[in-house]
């Protein structure tokens, strides 16, 4: 049967604690109800104080919180009441073990430490925690108190962990003995060296990247490794030597690479047409050579694309005046390209013949102001020509 029915006065207050938990103290949304049960709840702290009836309610109310499934906390320091916040908190923990997603966002590595002892009881009641993300804002904070830490308690179950603005420390070494962790996503973290889990998935955006600082987590991770992204927002990736080199010795199963940017070289190339299982390759690329050894290189790389790819995306790579020589020397069974435009009638021509020749290719993706170009009419009934943006594939 389902869960106990509540009385029409219960129903009416946790309405209306629902109401003021919405529209005075966090923005609450995603809620999924079933009956009287939450399975999802988006919880952000502001400053309002809780009435005790509302916290003897939620209490005597276990099941609401029982088959909670998908945690979101986040708040600021500045703007929030710190005793119902924790109070709160403290509820979830004694109510809800059934969290498989929770993330943690935006209080500092100053906030009140009873704060923090209650989001660890959170992570430590939990039966089986697959999905873990922490949030440090813009201030980069130094200290978790505790927090990753108590991952320990789930290191037979964390199977994916995000952090942004974060600092890593030697908390963070307690990732490394998560046994079945196999997503690692990193946005603008600092001392990411810390790190050395064995993972297939390796998703970083970073300013700057440095290869170096990655060397453990690649050669732990070794033919593990998968799925790699490297993105930086502005300058080239520093140390692109070492990075190549590493991923060349230890890591020969990625399917999914994505670079960028990069400096466009023969190392690069070597590289890329060694990884036997790539299917899914995106490039930033620059060069700095002239045009006929260019042309040479590119040449190289059309023709070492392994025949395993199915698709590739240089959309933010400076090759659109060279697409053709791409299209007449690769063998890679190519379902999609992603290319900034075309370039000319040689480009067209090419693509065309490529149609013809290998029978796989499905869709081009262009930016949206070239797609009723009238040289892109040209290829219609040969493949389809969408919004790049809508056949790209993420890590």
């Amino acid at each position: 049967m389902a869960s106990k029915i509540l009385t029409g006065y219960m129903l009416e207050l946790m309405e209306n604690i629902l109401n003021n938990l919405n529209n005075e103290i966090y923005s609450l949304h995603s809620c999924a109800l079933s009956g009287t049960i939450l399975h999802k709840l988006d919880l952000y702290c502001f400053d309002y104080e809780l009435k005790p009836e509302i916290f003897y309610s939620l209490e005597r109310n276990k099941q609401f919180f029982s088959q909670l499934h998908d945690l979101s906390l986040g708040g600021n320091k500045s703007d929030f009441n710190i005793k119902s916040a924790t109070k709160l908190l403290e509820i979830l923990a004694k109510n809800t073990t059934n969290i498989s997603v929770l993330q943690f966002e935006g209080f500092d590595s100053v906030s009140e430490p009873q704060l923090f002892d209650a989001f660890i009881s959170i992570i430590k009641s939990q039966k089986q925690l697959r999905y873990f993300t922490i949030f440090g804002g813009n201030e980069f904070p130094t200290e978790s108190h505790g927090i990753i830490s108590a991952l320990e308690s789930q290191k037979q179950s964390l199977q994916e962990f995000g952090m942004d603005f974060c600092t890593c420390t030697e908390e963070f070494k307690v990732l490394k003995d998560c046994t079945n962790l196999k997503i690692l996503r990193i946005r603008y973290c600092e001392d990411v060296k810390i790190l050395e889990p064995s993972v297939n998935t390796l998703d970083i955006i970073n300013y700057p990247v440095y290869p170096s600082n990655l060397v453990p987590i690649l050669k732990n991770s070794g033919s593990l490794l998968q799925r790699l992204r490297l993105w930086l927002d502005d300058d080239l990736i520093d140390e692109e030597s070492v990075l190549i080199e590493t991923l060349a010795s230890f890591c020969p199963n990625i399917t999914y690479l994505y670079i960028a940017p990069i400096e466009f070289s023969a190392q690069l190339v070597e590289l890329i047409g060694n990884l036997q299982q790539l299917q899914f390759l995106t490039l930033g690329c620059i060069y700095y050579m002239p045009q006929d050894e260019l042309e040479i290189l590119f040449t190289q790389f059309a023709k070492t694309l392994p025949p395993t790819l199915q698709y590739l995306d240089l959309m933010y790579s400076t090759f659109t005046p060279y697409i053709h020589v791409l299209l007449n020397n690769s063998h890679a069974a190519l379902k999609y390209l992603l290319i900034n435009r075309f370039e000319n009638k040689e480009t067209i021509k090419a693509l065309i013949e490529f149609c013809k020749r290998k029978r796989t290719l499905k869709y081009v993706g262009v930016k949206s102001r070239y797609l009723n170009d009238d040289l892109g009419k040209e290829v219609e009934g040969y493949v389809s020509l969408v919004p790049h943006e809508r056949i790209v594939v993420n890590c």
